[in-house]
């Protein structure tokens, strides 16, 4: 199962944890690297994945995600020095730009005028220290107006489902009072926090006004998506990571 979108020649997909290969908690599309399951299981994920575009997963491109405010621009010969990112953009067609997820937001952006493409993976320290500027800023740097940039936000963790302590409250009321608005507190040192709300208003401050949003809590809905939240609370070693792609296709 996935959610997709095809823009002319852009085409973008927010991929579900299921339609692959993968046993057990990883059980089945599971695309992270990062994670202890089979190699070539993950290996065989990527395929899947970059078949659903007719590309092989030489045309796939991840990230060494770290929750960082980085983002690197793709071109045609130096991939492995955007490898430490957590967003990317680029005007290179037919490279896929994938995102790995469980529970933060994959955030995808796209320019049809111009031709160019974004992702970037904003857990609440990268939206909280400049991911989706950052990923605009470059998108701006290779020729995008703010006017023509649309973005669609994918499934991740719900207000309702994240529960955050007042350390976590304070870092956010720290940077802006206005913050708080993001916040529900339910107990005396325990609050709920809107991930998605807080990555559209960082949108919005930064001009970009035609959002759509996938929202379904990454969390709740375990058939349907990994979650790292919810692999703690079930005392699981490791856990899945869905993947968000965006390509232009010749």
């Amino acid at each position: 199962m996935f959610f997709s979108d095809n823009l002319g020649n852009i085409d973008h997909c927010f991929f579900s944890r299921l339609g692959g290969v993968s046993l057990n908690n990883y059980k089945s599309l599971n695309c992270g690297p990062g994670s202890n399951d089979y190699k070539p299981y993950i290996q065989k994920n990527r395929l899947a994945v970059s078949k659903y575009f007719n590309l092989s997963t030489k045309h796939l491109v991840t990230l060494y995600q770290t929750h960082s405010n980085k983002v690197g621009v793709l071109k045609s010969n130096n991939l492995k020095e955007i490898y430490m990112n957590d967003g990317i953009v680029t005007k290179q067609k037919n490279m896929i730009l994938g995102i790995l997820t469980a529970d933060c937001a994959p955030v995808l952006f796209y320019d049809n005028k111009k031709k160019i493409i974004g992702a970037c993976h904003a857990g609440w320290k990268g939206a909280l220290t400049g991911i989706i500027q950052n990923t605009i800023n470059a998108m701006l740097y290779l020729g995008s107006n703010l006017k023509d940039i649309k973005c669609s936000i994918g499934p991740c963790i719900a207000k309702d489902s994240y529960e955050v302590k007042d350390d976590f409250y304070n870092i956010f009321i720290e940077s802006d009072s206005k913050n708080s608005s993001y916040f529900h507190q339910f107990d005396k040192k325990k609050y709920n926090f809107d991930l998605r709300g807080f990555i559209i208003k960082q949108l919005e401050n930064n001009s970009i006004s035609d959002i759509s949003s996938i929202c379904l809590d990454t969390y709740l809905q375990e058939t349907l998506f990994y979650s790292y939240r919810r692999s703690i609370h079930k005392k699981e070693r490791d856990y899945g990571r869905m993947i968000s792609t965006i390509v232009i296709k010749e």
